[in-house]
């Protein structure tokens, strides 16, 4: 079973606190083991409960596979840490300016958003780089059908006044293709946020699939998308949810050093 560890005392963090960092841990792991990182330039954050907005990154240089609970930083909405982190020399860069500017940019709109996740997947970028954007083509692609938002690409993250446009296309949806770069979802908890990239992902690997296949693609009627994206969405689909995240954290249950750690 997966626990939270007692080291949230010695760092003075709230057991709340530590729980979110143990599951923002595990997404980090997660996306490691199904190969969804691009080195040390992707995030995954989260909000810290507080009217302060505070929300946790990763430090600039861990990598995804390694990701520990005690490594996250803390930091405000302008990108200021909150706490200095154990080892921090007072000088190094904390964490990566254009993750900071994404994820807070949700964080700051979406009151529902406590946990962010953008990647660079290959079929998550072929995907933002194809004009018709993600079709209706999957079961898995149908989840999405109506409930998917697109945000073009302005270059390189670092441009705060960005976020307002991202924020605005992003809309109410969990789900977002940023075109020319990526994918970005959102969700009240990690397994939710978990289980819009798995579907998302699978989706965009399965469109890339079938494209290259060359062969004539078959769309399903209007009645059927909209059906089926309600099926998707109906609210008893949360406890599924919950099965597939207790599900996920036994893939990483074995990881050393431990990610509640």
């Amino acid at each position: 079973m997966n626990v939270a560890s007692p080291p949230a005392s010695l760092h003075g963090w709230s057991q709340e606190e530590w729980q979110i960092r143990c599951d923002l841990a595990a997404l980090y792991r997660l996306c490691a083991h199904h190969r969804w990182t691009d080195w040390i330039y992707t995030h995954i954050s989260a909000r810290v409960p507080g009217p302060e907005h505070h929300f946790l990154l990763n430090r600039y240089g861990v990598m995804h596979h390694e990701m520990r609970a005690s490594d996250l930083v803390k930091i405000d909405v302008n990108g200021n840490p909150v706490e200095e982190p154990e080892g921090w020399d007072g000088q190094s860069v904390l964490v990566n300016a254009a993750g900071f500017v994404i994820h807070s940019a949700v964080h700051m709109a979406r009151e529902d958003a406590h946990f962010v996740i953008h990647t660079h997947t290959q079929a998550g970028m072929a995907v933002a780089a194809q004009k018709h954007g993600l079709l209706p083509i999957s079961q898995h692609a149908l989840k999405f059908y109506g409930h998917l938002a697109y945000h073009d690409y302005e270059g390189i993250a670092l441009d705060e006044d960005e976020r307002v446009r991202l924020t605005n296309d992003l809309g109410t949806h969990n789900a977002m293709v940023l075109r020319n770069h990526g994918l970005l979802v959102c969700g009240p908890t990690a397994g939710e946020a978990y289980h819009e990239l798995y579907y998302l992902e699978r989706a965009c690997s399965a469109q890339v699939a079938a494209l290259a296949g060359g062969s004539e693609l078959i769309f399903p009627p209007e009645e059927v998308r909209r059906h089926t994206a309600e099926q998707f969405n109906r609210p008893s689909a949360s406890s599924g949810k919950q099965f597939a995240w207790s599900a996920a954290l036994r893939l990483i249950e074995n990881d050393k050093p431990d990610y509640r750690s």
